[in-house]
C-alpha cells in the first residue's frame, strides 16, 4: 500500500474529482454520529476553552492515526480482531454513557474528565474506532491511496466543524446527546456483525436512514429556557434552596420601597 501511494502520480481528472467528491461525502454522513460522540466526551471537561483545546489536539492525533490507518489498511483488513476491538470500545463508550446517573430530565450525559490529558486520548481513539468502519468502506470505493487520503483530510476538518456545533446543540436540544450515542451504538453493532458474518451486516442506506431519523428524534425537543422578570431575579437552580429563599425575600421587600419612591415623586 504504502509503495503504490509514493509510486502514484495524481491525474486529477473529472472522474478523480467526482470521486473525492462522493469519499468527502461518505466521510460527512458516517461522521455525524462521530462528531456527537467527541462533542460528548469533549464536554466532560465542563470549559468552554478546555473543551476547544481537546478537540484541536485530540483531532490532530486522530489525524495522525486515520493516515496510518489508510497506509496499511490491506494489512489491517486482514485482522478481524482489529474491527472486534473497535466494536467493543464504542459500545463500551455507549454502555458508559447510559450506565450514567441520569439528568433532571431523564437524560444521560458522557464522561466526565479532571484533566484535558484524559480526554484528548479518549477523543483521538474514538475517531480511530469510527474509522475502523469509514476507512475501509473508502479503500471498497478506490484504490488510489492519494484519492483516500485526500478525502480523510477533508473529513477530519468536516469532523472538526461539526463536533464544534455539535459542542453547542447538546446544550440547547434535550433528547441529542442520547440519541447520538444510539447510532455509535449502531456503528458498533455493525463492527461487530462484520466480525462473526458479512451477510449479517445491514446496508449502508439502512445504517444512514437510522441516523437520520435518529437525529430527527434528537432535535426534536428543546431545553426550556430560564424564565426572569424584573419583579423576580432568575434563581440558579443550582444554588442553595435557603439562600434562594433568601434571595426572593430581599427582592420582593426591596419592590414595594422602590414604588413607594416613585409615588412620593
Amino acid at each position: 500500500m504504502l509503495d503504490r501511494f509514493l509510486d502514484a502520480s495524481p491525474s486529477f481528472g473529472a472522474d478523480a474529482f467526482l470521486l473525492l467528491l462522493v469519499l468527502v461525502a461518505l466521510e460527512a454522513v458516517l461522521s455525524a454520529d462521530n462528531a456527537i460522540a467527541l462533542a460528548s466526551i469533549s464536554k466532560g471537561l465542563d470549559d468552554e476553552k478546555l473543551e476547544q483545546q481537546a478537540l484541536n489536539f485530540g483531532l490532530i492525533i486522530a489525524f495522525g492515526l486515520r493516515i496510518a490507518l489508510i497506509l496499511t489498511a490491506t494489512w489491517v483488513i486482514k485482522y478481524w480482531q482489529f474491527e472486534l476491538l473497535g466494536a467493543l470500545y464504542l459500545l463500551w463508550l455507549v454502555f458508559q454513557h447510559f450506565s450514567s446517573d441520569a439528568d433532571a430530565e431523564g437524560e444521560h450525559h458522557g464522561p466526565k474528565f479532571s484533566s484535558i490529558w484524559q480526554a484528548i486520548p479518549t477523543i483521538a481513539l474514538t475517531d480511530l474506532a469510527f474509522s475502523l468502519d469509514s476507512v475501509t468502506t473508502a479503500i471498497a470505493i478506490s484504490d488510489e491511496t492519494w484519492l483516500v487520503l485526500t478525502g480523510a483530510t477533508i473529513g477530519i476538518i468536516t469532523l472538526r466543524f461539526m463536533a464544534g456545533l455539535f459542542i453547542r446543540w447538546l446544550d440547547e436540544f434535550v433528547h441529542l446527546e442520547d440519541a447520538g450515542y444510539v447510532t455509535v451504538g449502531l456503528v458498533g453493532m455493525r463492527l461487530l456483525a462484520k466480525v462473526i458474518n458479512d451477510s449479517l451486516v445491514p446496508p449502508q442506506w439502512l445504517v444512514v436512514t437510522s441516523i437520520a431519523l435518529l437525529f430527527v428524534w434528537g432535535f426534536s425537543k428543546r431545553h426550556p429556557e430560564p424564565i426572569a422578570t424584573s419583579e423576580s431575579p432568575a434563581i440558579d437552580p443550582e444554588i442553595d434552596p435557603e439562600i434562594a429563599l433568601d434571595i426572593r425575600q430581599d427582592s420582593e421587600v426591596a419592590l414595594p420601597e422602590s414604588q413607594a419612591q416613585k409615588s412620593e415623586i
